[in-house]
């Protein structure tokens, strides 16, 4: 092969796996397919202001296991809606040509995008402008439409059901309730797996609006039945019948702005006031996006990466890599940006939840 040029970015919130996505790379485009590695700082910014770093495998060495992002990243900044402060008033101007102009500069023959589903969207924009783009799928929250798994997902679910191991003793010993608030944005996976993983005996997802009188029913029978605790598990987008999103704060000039967080705390006090019964509430919050990957992410992370560059070497860009099954695959970039993949109400995983007994509440 002639010498080929490479970028690399991660964008949006960071996850665990992140840097052996980098780590495989960098080292497949180095030492199977002779091209160099550029990699641009904390996401689309560094492409915007022109941040960069070439990488070489002494700068990849070492990071499999370390968690976060070495280039660092942001949720924040879209080249189409890049948010500027003009006369003290929020702007938002299109700075992609910017983008563009830089990567020809640098000679990229392509650029891979680690990312959720906002920053599959912008990867599909920049690869209609003329940037050949691969991307690759990263999100805790498991909501990325095209695969059956993102990386990051098995850690966080991971870090969730060991919090909820270390509070079901003391639930038991303080014959409490514990409510568990789990991240997930609007889908329900992490809660879901967190929850079944870790013996919820409620589990409250977005995908199922709860009534809170059937949770404390559920509560009061586990009570009078002998069973002095519960452990419930509420997904931050989680709403009752008729309700809205629990809202804790609004950030303007992000791809999604509404920062959730708060519906565990109500349904917390709700528990306690209908029941009398003491309850507790921890929202494990940035936790589950933090630490060592899992040896599962880690492999994930590592087929990814090397599958988006063999995916360069063949020119098959505006594509996302994917896991089908057992296998690593691609998808149109399309058919990830900017969709949602939510539980099905039919999952086999709340029919397995439900045949032990868990409550979701409707």
């Amino acid at each position: 092969m002639s010498k080929r040029r490479i970028g690399v970015l991660t964008g949006g919130g960071d996850c665990p796996g992140l840097n052996a996505v980098i780590r495989a790379v960098a080292k497949t485009a180095m030492n199977e397919c002779g091209m160099e590695v550029v990699g641009f700082k904390d996401g689309f910014t560094g492409l915007i202001e022109g941040r960069f770093q070439r990488l070489a495998n002494k700068d990849v060495s070492g990071i499999l296991t370390l968690g976060g992002t070495i280039l660092g990243t942001t949720n924040r900044d879209d080249p189409f809606k890049h948010p500027e402060t003009r006369k003290g008033k929020l702007v938002f101007r299109d700075r992609s040509a910017r983008c563009v102009a830089l990567c020809r500069k640098l000679r990229l023959d392509a650029l891979v995008c680690i990312g959720g589903d906002g920053t599959m969207s912008i990867a599909q924009k920049l690869n209609e402008k003329g940037i050949p783009v691969v991307g690759v799928p990263k999100t805790i929250d498991n909501d990325l439409v095209g695969t059956d798994i993102t990386f990051g997902f098995d850690s966080a679910v991971t870090t969730a059901a060991e919090a909820i191991d270390k509070l079901h003793t003391t639930a038991m010993s303080h014959h409490r309730v514990m409510v568990i608030e789990v991240m997930g944005r609007y889908a329900g996976w992490l809660g879901l797996h967190a929850g079944i993983a870790g013996g919820g005996d409620v589990i409250l997802i977005p995908e199922i609006p709860f009534d809170i009188q059937k949770v404390c029913e559920r509560v009061k029978d586990r009570n009078r039945r002998g069973k002095r605790f519960s452990i419930v598990v509420v997904a931050e987008g989680a709403k009752p019948k008729g309700g809205v999103l629990v809202v804790k704060k609004v950030v303007e000039g992000s791809h999604d702005k509404l920062r959730l967080g708060g519906i565990g705390q109500q349904v917390g006090d709700e528990i306690e006031r209908r029941t009398g019964l003491e309850t507790r509430v921890t929202v494990l919050g940035h936790l589950q996006r933090g630490g060592t990957p899992t040896a599962f992410d880690r492999i994930l992370a590592t087929r990814f990466g090397s599958e988006a560059v063999k995916l360069i070497a063949r020119e098959e860009f505006g594509r996302m890599v994917s896991l089908r099954g057992q296998d690593v695959a691609s998808v149109p970039l399309s058919e990830a940006a900017g969709k949602q993949r939510l539980v099905p109400p039919d999952s086999p995983l709340i029919a397995v939840a439900r045949s032990v007994g868990t409550c979701f509440g409707d």
